[in-house]
């Protein structure tokens, strides 16, 4: 199954680790680090230009070594679209109108 990042950018929803909202993942210390360690490897990729409202995470494999291990390719995506959205679109999430 495919998933719509936003702009033209579509993934298969089995390469993804993680969806994150980016305004509660900046708030950490760790997550900042991540995310700058990500960027000086040149893992990001921006999906627009417009303001990011996600992460999401991937991680494809791209072919095998001579010793046979696989070529793995990490990417982070700045999606516009919410982490919530994505995540529905990715079946993560079947019912969200819960009765409390």
């Amino acid at each position: 199954m495919f998933i719509h990042l936003g702009g033209d950018i579509v993934i298969y929803t089995k390469d993804i680790i993680a969806i994150l909202d980016i305004e509660s993942t900046l708030k950490s210390k760790y997550s900042k680090e991540f995310l700058n360690t990500c960027k000086e490897e040149g893992f990001i990729e921006k999906v627009t230009n417009e303001e990011p409202r996600s992460l999401v995470v991937t991680e494809r494999i791209e072919g095998k070594t001579k010793e046979g291990e696989p070529i793995r390719k990490f990417t982070v995506y700045y999606s516009p679209i919410s982490a919530l959205t994505l995540q529905k679109r990715a079946n993560y999430i079947k019912n969200i109108d819960r009765d409390i």
